[in-house]
């Protein structure tokens, strides 16, 4: 078993009950509260389940890759890591003037940061 993969997985379900159970009531239900239709209402609810299936998806794939090297995977999940870190970077910074009242990016960059020492490690096991 690939121990930062697994490390990984275990943020991802981490950040995952920190979504479900204090972003809901900061965030969630704030927005069916607020938004003026309930058009916009129902989109906010899908994004915010959306986050909550992918947030899902990244923990079972990382235990996943943990037992079962897949390359094309692993690019997958990175690529997409990378992807959430830039967002919160960019909107963090530029509409909110620092990086630190959304710093998601941490996590997102963490996990990125473990898929890689782990693929290194897996390749440096082969190689001997």
């Amino acid at each position: 078993m690939n121990i930062p993969l697994t490390l990984a997985g275990t943020i991802m379900v981490l950040t995952t009950g920190i979504h479900v159970f204090a972003g809901g009531p900061e965030y969630h239900y704030v927005y069916q509260d607020v938004l003026p239709t309930a058009h916009l209402a129902a989109m906010s609810a899908v994004l915010w389940h959306a986050i909550t299936v992918n947030l899902i998806v990244f923990s079972g794939a990382y235990f996943w890759l943990a037992r079962h090297p897949s390359r094309p995977l692993l690019v997958t999940l990175a690529a997409m890591q990378i992807g959430w870190t830039a967002l919160f970077l960019l909107y963090g910074t530029t509409m909110l003037g620092s990086l630190w009242p959304m710093p998601q990016w941490v996590i997102f960059s963490a996990t990125v940061l473990l898929t890689i020492y782990g693929t290194r490690q897996r390749d440096v096991a082969h190689a001997t």
